[in-house]
């Protein structure tokens, strides 16, 4: 390939101007020693071995307000320093300094003339001679206002969040015993003494910060029969609330006018049904029943809308589900259709009634608890008395762990027996 031929073009930083222009750059480079000392962005200071100032830069002087004249010879490092900054200076810099020979980066306050403080950063080293013995002090003073007030709003950031934080917990701790004191509302504050009958009941709330949709009772109906109710709302909050409180009241005022579980569970459903439209339909499971006391225990009529069947552990050892067929969920439709079922509960029996968090609660591999398992721990357990089958599914709950994420109800009616054989739970 032939070469261009011609003058060659000059190229950036030579010729004569680009002479000049790297002379001009060398006169910028070569700086004056004692100017780069008395106006450098830090402060310098040396001293002799005792702290005393034998040299002070500019910069360090401008930042305290001195003179020279005023330093140089009359003060010690240490009195530049304020009164916690001289006893630190004391028990830890100038002991370490001395062992080490050098100390880096340690935060002091200096005390300026007019009294202010400085916030700085110190660096300081030894000079020693050519005998290794040493001749005087050299200090670096950084200027750590812009840092400290950066420490300071960092300081007060999280105080801030640390108070917000607190506020939250106090304002959650009050939520939390509102949302108690409500949840108590929803249930009775205690299970009556029914003749003939041991009783137990247990609430587990998932979560303090919701209220759930669980409920149950039971009560006296005024002719010497019982009756008994135990249901779980859809959803959760204040809207599950009101409809708790709703069903509660209107399973209590109609089983008051006809008890029968078939037309106490139809007045519910039109209740429920009329008062949330479409729009915003609201709807629950319950099961309801009567007792009615007889030779030897209780004959009892109940029917389910929707609910989980109930566990009838015989004294005779065995444990099965009470089948309750053809029961709609309460609230949905508006013609909604249950059936009765009977049975009788003698010495021994008992009748456990739950809702649906026991069964769907999680175990270790991640499955669903399930009806089956729930079948086989309740025929492990009978015989058992009512208080005796409460306290066992409550420890059955502890053992879910984080596995138990729904709120669940527990309703146990036994027949107690005449004689002590029910197992351990």
């Amino acid at each position: 390939m032939m070469c261009p031929s011609g003058p060659e073009p000059d190229r950036p930083g030579t010729g004569e101007d680009g002479a000049s222009l790297e002379a001009s750059f060398t006169a910028l480079l070569e700086d004056d020693v004692e100017d780069l000392y008395e106006n450098a962005p830090c402060g310098y200071l040396s001293t002799l071995l005792d702290g005393q100032i034998a040299k002070i830069n500019t910069t360090l002087l401008t930042w305290l307000g001195y003179r020279r004249d005023e330093v140089v010879g009359r003060m010690r490092f240490s009195d530049l320093l304020t009164v916690g900054g001289k006893l630190y200076h004391e028990t830890h810099f100038a002991p370490l300094l001395r062992m080490q020979g050098d100390i880096n980066g340690i935060a002091l306050e200096l005390k300026t003339a007019d009294g202010t403080r400085l916030p700085v950063l110190v660096t300081s080293t030894v000079k020693t001679g050519a005998d290794g013995q040493p001749l005087l002090i050299r200090t670096t003073v950084v200027d750590a206002r812009d840092r400290r007030a950066y420490e300071k709003e960092l300081l007060r950031a999280r105080r801030e969040a640390e108070l917000a934080r607190q506020e939250a917990d106090c304002d959650r701790e009050r939520l939390q015993k509102v949302l108690a004191i409500l949840q108590q509302s929803l249930l009775p504050p205690s299970l009556p003494v029914v003749p003939g009958l041991e009783t137990a009941s247990h609430y587990h709330t998932a979560s303090p910060d919701h209220l759930g949709g669980d409920f149950y009772d039971l009560f006296a109906l005024g002719d010497g029969r019982w009756a008994f109710f135990l249901g779980d709302v859809c959803g959760k909050g204040p809207g599950a609330a009101a409809v708790t409180s709703l069903t509660r009241y209107t399973l209590r005022a109609a089983a008051m006018h006809e008890p029968d579980p078939v037309t106490v569970l139809t007045t519910l459903n039109t209740v429920l049904h009329q008062q949330y439209t479409s729009a915003n339909p609201r709807y629950c499971t319950v099961i309801f029943g009567t007792l009615t006391p007889q030779a030897g225990g209780f004959a009892v009529t109940l029917a389910s809308g929707g609910h989980p069947p109930v566990l009838l552990m015989r004294a005779d050892g065995s444990a099965d589900y009470l089948p309750t067929p053809g029961g709609f969920l309460v609230g949905i439709l508006p013609d909604a259709r249950f059936t009765a079922v009977t049975t009788t509960l003698t010495a021994g029996d008992t009748l456990l009634l739950y809702t649906d968090g026991l069964t769907e609660a999680r175990i270790a591999d991640g499955a669903r608890y399930g009806d089956e398992a729930l079948l086989d721990f309740a025929t492990r357990l009978a015989p058992v008395a009512a208080a005796t089958a409460v306290t066992a599914v409550i420890g059955l709950l502890d053992s879910f762990g984080d596995g138990l994420d729904d709120d669940t109800a527990l309703l146990a009616l036994g027949v107690p027996r005449t004689s002590t054989t029910e197992k351990s739970p």
